[in-house]
């Protein structure tokens, strides 16, 4: 969705009777296990920069279906559903361009490919990035990528990981592979490790995370938790231990339960530990340590060798879609984490001289 969807989405309802054709904007079928929650809210965690209000005045003009009949937003979406937003206007098209960009494929065979992401590359075309993208490269390095109804526009995509986020992703080459290992993702069968490193010295060696994830009611771009009895967010489970200890800061393990956007990021900000140099949830700034000058360059100087969150999917674990085989992939740092790490191991030893 971009800046002119937005605006158009307002002029829902005053112009729909005028249209001569409706255009789907959005389609979106509803998991097999998914319980009963308004479409609202259904769709509010699944698209970014659409808020409740402008999503009530789609379902009041009729452009909300289900199943191909018009629904409220009140309408409680079940297993299975077939939803679509039309709107009267075309959606602006953002083609998908192969792209001659250098990726790093770790394994491959017929049926998937684990690619090892690089930092500050987004993973598919959106507002703002329309080229450049891990997707515009492997459309290119690879002749035809299947694709899911639920992430239109995005071949071979069984998950993501965020712009400065590095590490591993599963792509699925063929539409056996894609169903197989979308399932496996919502059964949460799939074995997921990333490292980071948060502000802070955590209190305990292991711990959980819980707490239902959405966007932001003061600002759509980013994530926050909300309380259990509140009915907005969904459900997501952090688990992580420590690995090593810098004092100011703690480099842990963490093992996601739940693939919510931005899931560790938002968790660790919740508990007062936002990741190191995390630009959306306070991270580039100083949290915790001395007030001395030295310590605040040594700071920005660390900061200079990360473009962003300091966060790595490091190891993948799969069930193969054709063999039943299980299949487990681990990637190293990359250099400006471990630089990152060995700056703060110098410091941490150094510090009381």
């Amino acid at each position: 969705m971009n800046d002119d969807d937005e605006l158009a989405f307002d002029e829902v309802g005053a112009n729909e009777n005028e249209a001569d054709e409706l255009y789907e904007h959005h389609h979106l079928i509803a998991d097999v296990g998914q319980d009963a929650v308004r479409i609202d809210k259904f769709l509010m965690d699944r698209i970014p920069n659409v808020s409740r209000t402008r999503l009530q005045k789609i379902a009041s003009s009729n452009n909300l279906i289900v199943n191909g009949q018009p629904v409220k937003s009140s309408y409680k979406v079940r297993a299975k559903d077939d939803i679509s937003i039309v709107l009267p206007y075309p959606v602006r098209e953002i083609k998908l361009l192969p792209e001659n960009i250098p990726i790093e494929i770790v394994y491959e065979d017929d049926e998937i490919a684990i690619v090892n992401k690089p930092s500050n590359m987004v993973v598919h075309p959106g507002y703002g990035n329309y080229t450049g993208t891990l997707l515009n490269a492997l459309v290119y390095h690879f002749e035809k990528l299947p694709q899911r109804p639920d992430y239109f526009g995005r071949p071979g995509l069984v998950h993501r990981l965020d712009k400065h986020t590095t590490g591993l992703l599963v792509i699925a080459k063929t539409e056996h592979a894609l169903t197989y290992l979308a399932k496996q993702f919502f059964d949460r069968t799939s074995d997921r490790r990333y490292y980071a490193l948060v502000w802070g010295d955590l209190k305990n060696e292991e711990g959980t995370i819980t707490g239902n994830i959405g966007r932001s009611l003061k600002n759509r771009k980013v994530f926050q938790v909300f309380p259990d009895d509140e009915e907005r967010g969904r459900h997501a489970v952090t688990h992580y231990k420590v690995i090593e200890r810098f004092g100011y800061v703690t480099l842990v393990e963490c093992k996601l339960e739940t693939g919510r956007t931005h899931q560790i990021r938002v968790h660790f900000n919740h508990i007062g530990h936002p990741l190191f140099h995390d630009l959306e949830y306070g991270g580039d700034k100083i949290i915790k340590g001395t007030t001395f000058t030295k310590y605040k360059q040594f700071i920005e100087n660390a900061f200079k060798l990360l473009p962003g969150q300091a966060l790595h999917a490091k190891t993948l674990g799969i069930i193969h879609p054709t063999t039943g085989e299980w299949k487990h992939f681990d990637s190293d740092l990359p250099q400006d984490f471990v630089n990152v790490l060995e700056k703060w191991r110098n410091y941490s030893l150094n510090k009381h001289d």
